[in-house]
């Protein structure tokens, strides 16, 4: 007898949308946070967000890996079922 299909997994519109949605939004806070030292002209405060800069790296490595998994599916929809041509 043989083996059944492996399952399909399928992510609607919406799931895709709203990954795409969060990959934008933490890239947008990562380079704000990274960025934003420089214009800051209070010493106090712009040392108080340099020093958050870990969490702005984590948040742009975080918003692109959204990216790439939005991609990822992207591509995976418009290949069709089966993955390889």
């Amino acid at each position: 007898m043989p083996l059944p299909p492996p399952p399909t997994r399928r992510h609607s519109n919406k799931a895709n949308n709203e990954l795409l949605f969060k990959g934008c939004l933490c890239v947008l806070i990562g380079l704000a946070v990274l960025v934003s030292p420089h214009f800051i002209k209070s010493p106090g405060m712009q040392g108080i967000v340099a020093g958050a800069s870990l969490v702005g790296w984590f948040a742009l490595v975080l918003g692109l890996a959204f990216g790439g998994l939005y991609l990822k599916r992207r591509f995976a929809t418009i290949r069709g079922p089966g993955g390889s041509q």
